[in-house]
């Protein structure tokens, strides 16, 4: 059972105040008249492309089409998010399993389920600097690993790894926040840490940097564990279910329009939020660098179970989780449905694809 990681209401309650201004910042635009503004929470300290798949239907056209225009809002942490989406702050947010899983396992999970999947498991790996004399997990007994933070997701889930193979991440190892994107590479770079644990688009983010990293070989039989979803309140999925099949919709077509041209995708994303590119970078150069942050996510867009359709939930990776984090849950079913899938995925994929192939920014 991993420690340190296990939030009550009572604590995720006492996060709100830290993201009551983050609610006021997002984008400064007017909603476009006649559509529904949709409150959308990410647990980003700042607009990445990590979500692209979830913003960029603004760009192409596709929340138009359902009627609503995407208000974003960058909250900082995933407990943040949980907080914004229980308190109605935000209408749809981003859930993980790493949060989800002890709540249910206390008996504190009602109010909220998972309805889409917009990233499939797994996407954490961990990195060392070209050389090291570090070739294995089981080489970082003993040794200082990075995180970008306690409240990221590598955090939880590497622990849970290592724990798999044998080594107490409690005590065996050394925890450092580091910090995200390039702030982490450079920790790495100047041997503040001997070891990166992060995610596929964060360590595209430092590549893209110029910064070479050299990924250790994941342990044998690692877990489909730690996907990441569309979160609501049951009541707001009950009182609209067109929205969020919208915003679903939505996301899944973006997800297939990356599919087809990630240039095209990238591109709509910097047109989007420009103030994500590298300082002094041409579009060309930001287009670039997305393209090289999101190279490893894109593939993950997609279930990797035989015959699913993009966006369903299996209920499996929740139990593996829950196994892996030594929780007692009876039944996961609280957690998601699978109830507006058939709705969200009705449109043709190959108009998205004709679309993408013949988009210009």
């Amino acid at each position: 059972m991993t420690e340190t990681f296990q939030p009550t209401r009572r604590q995720l309650a006492l996060a709100g105040g830290a993201f009551a201004a983050a609610l006021a910042v997002g984008p400064r635009r007017a909603a476009a008249a006649g559509l529904r503004p949709l409150r959308f929470g990410i647990g980003l300290k700042s607009m990445s492309a990590v979500v692209i798949n979830t913003v960029i239907g603004e760009a192409l056209g596709y929340n138009r089409a359902e009627g609503f225009t995407l208000v974003p809002r960058a909250l900082g942490t995933n407990a943040n998010v949980q907080v914004a989406v229980d308190r109605g702050d935000v209408d749809i947010g981003i859930g993980v399993p790493a949060f989800e899983l002890p709540l249910l396992a206390k008996g504190e999970w009602g109010k909220d389920v998972n309805f889409y999947e917009y990233t499939y498991p797994y996407k954490w790996d961990v990195a060392v600097l070209p050389g090291s004399k570090i070739t294995s997990y089981a080489q970082l007994k003993g040794k200082r690993i990075g995180i970008s933070g306690f409240g990221g997701t590598e955090y939880p889930v590497t622990k849970d790894v290592l724990k798999n193979i044998g080594i107490d991440p409690t005590t065996q190892v050394k925890w450092i926040a580091v910090g995200e994107g390039v702030a982490a590479g450079v920790a790495l770079q100047r041997h503040a840490i001997d070891a990166l644990a992060y995610f596929d688009v964060g360590f595209g983010e430092i590549e893209a940097a110029g910064i070479k990293l050299h990924f250790l070989p994941r342990p044998a039989n690692i877990p489909l564990i730690g996907g990441q979803f569309l979160m609501a309140p049951k009541k707001f999925l009950a009182a609209d279910r067109a929205l969020a099949v919208g915003f679903g919709r939505s996301v899944c077509k973006a997800s297939q329009f990356i599919l087809a041209n990630p240039e095209a995708g990238a591109a709509a994303f910097i047109k989007m939020f420009p103030q994500t590119a590298p300082r002094g970078s041409t579009t060309e150069q930001a287009v670039k660098a997305v393209l090289i942050s999101i190279g490893r996510r894109i593939r993950l867009y997609r279930p990797p179970y035989p015959g699913a359709k993009m966006g369903s939930i299996n209920p499996h990776e929740f139990v593996a989780e829950a196994a892996l984090d030594g929780l007692h849950i009876k039944d996961v079913a609280p957690l998601y449905t699978n109830d507006l899938i058939d709705a969200i995925n009705d449109f043709d994929p190959k108009q998205i694809a004709a679309q993408a192939a013949a988009y210009h920014a």
